[in-house]
């Protein structure tokens, strides 16, 4: 790891988190959805959060979103930019913008999601401006 890459810590895994962490190891996104009222929920959890109803599934999200809203972290050994990612599946989750140069970053920019290692091997999904990156 270079001093100008970022590390991450590993997750908590847990019951309800596992089969998440698990499918981010395959480059996958998984979000979870109520077979009863069928909103889609993050963070996983067994219990729709809508209708309280424990009939829920698990399905791949497309990985495409927009920035909502972001900070940058200038004052870590490495800056970073956190930010709240709203999926095309109409969730919002937190995560890391990453490959990018920091100062382009902006509220309403398409996001597609990429997996990072973190400190002990799994893999943690963040998200990178579309068309850029070394990657893209």
């Amino acid at each position: 790891m270079s001093a100008t890459e970022r590390t991450y810590p590993d997750p908590i895994v847990n019951l309800e988190t596992g089969h998440y962490w698990d499918s981010a190891d395959q480059g996958s996104l998984q979000l979870k959805r109520c077979d009863s009222c069928s909103q889609t929920h993050f963070y996983p959890r067994a219990v729709c959060p809508v209708c309280l109803s424990s009939d829920t599934s698990w399905y791949a999200a497309s990985g495409k979103g927009t920035i909502y809203s972001y900070s940058i972290m200038r004052r870590a050994p490495v800056p970073y930019a956190i930010a709240y990612v709203t999926l095309e599946e109409g969730v919002t989750m937190m995560s890391n913008i990453v490959d990018c140069d920091l100062d382009s970053l902006a509220i309403g920019q398409p996001v597609e999601v990429v997996f990072k290692k973190t400190e002990g091997g799994r893999h943690l999904p963040v998200f990178r401006p579309v068309g850029g990156g070394p990657d893209s």
